[in-house]
């Protein structure tokens, strides 16, 4: 189903490493005509089986800087952050800007890692950054946004336009994109093209009826997360006193007006399906250019850590065809 409808100082940079592909890396990703399809039952089974070993720690994942590839860690004014850059895209104009998901209590990992190597493929992006921002509970609202924005406003001194930047945000990640790019509307920074958001956090509080009625059908993020379903059903640290229908933590009560484009993919079994979905409503009282893609029977997530799956194929190839519409070549 798809439905159309404080100022940061200066950035400076600091090196930490630089690594690049050799030839006995891996080739970089390649998006497929299609992956592993199973009916509704089987599929729920499969779910289940991979995800019960990822979370008993029988299935890691492995992340290879690709052959020829730039992998590089550095730090802007203390915020982590991290950079690929794809060799084939060098005359490319398109960056992409990866801001991670984990409730605001986890930072990034290889999996975040190798679906950035995907996102750059996608969007043809000549290089992606991820930022690895201050975590909860160590680190409250605005730690991370305040992180988010010091790498924007870096991307922007080093002379990459606006227009050229995707921004990508899942769960959490999701929620602090929509921050991002209210804060720069709010503080006269220029919009990134567009913003890529999967299985988004739009709203801190717990009482959406999804919250309850696919507890057990997520199978990613609902009942069977030991760790982060209840992280996400009981109060969220990372707001600290906030109410949490506060705009600065759930955008679905923010002021969206003169947002970039933006895509929105969930599963129709995942915690967030309602968020998403109102998400989308108020995007579209905003008058924003919205799009909505529910993949029935999936969980949250779902194209991050199963990304063999048909389903992930389909929103992969969503993303690319969704860049393309919105920022021609």
């Amino acid at each position: 189903m798809t439905l159309k409808l404080g100022k940061i100082f200066a950035a400076g940079v600091l090196s930490l490493s630089l690594l690049t592909g050799t030839t006995f890396a891996a080739p970089a990703w390649q998006l497929p005509q299609s992956g592993k399809s199973f009916s509704d039952a089987a599929k729920q089974s499969y779910v289940a089986e991979r995800m019960g070993k990822f979370f008993d720690g029988k299935i890691t994942s492995t992340f290879a800087v690709p052959d020829k590839w730039t992998y590089e860690k550095f730090s802007i004014n203390g915020v982590k952050v991290e950079r690929l850059a794809n060799p084939k895209q060098k005359k490319s104009a398109r960056v992409a800007l990866q801001l991670h998901g984990g409730g605001y209590i986890w930072g990034l990992s290889d999996s975040y890692r190798d679906f950035a190597i995907k996102q750059a493929v996608l969007t043809e992006a000549r290089e992606i950054f991820m930022v690895d921002y201050r975590l909860a509970p160590e680190n409250l609202y605005p730690a991370a946004l305040e992180d988010a924005a010091q790498v924007y406003e870096e991307l922007l001194a080093r002379g990459i336009d606006s227009k050229n930047i995707i921004v990508f945000g899942d769960s959490a990640g999701g929620n602090l994109a929509l921050e991002l790019a209210i804060y720069l509307r709010e503080n006269n920074l220029p919009q990134p093209a567009m913003l890529i958001l999967n299985s988004p956090w739009t709203t801190l509080e717990t009482d959406l009826p999804s919250r309850t009625e696919n507890a057990d059908r997520d199978l990613i993020l609902g009942k069977i997360n030991p760790v982060m379903y209840p992280a996400v059903s009981n109060t969220p640290v990372y707001g600290g006193d906030i109410p949490l229908n506060d705009p600065r933590l759930s955008p679905i009560y923010a002021d969206l007006k003169n947002l970039p484009p933006m895509l929105i993919q969930i599963g129709g079994y995942e915690l967030f399906v309602d968020e998403g979905i109102e998400l989308l409503k108020k995007a579209t009282a905003d008058n924003l250019d919205v799009t909505l893609s529910v993949y029935a029977g999936m969980s949250h997530d779902f194209s991050l850590l199963l990304p063999e799956l048909d389903d992930s194929i389909k929103s992969f190839a969503e993303i690319k065809n969704f860049v393309n519409l919105h920022m021609p070549k």
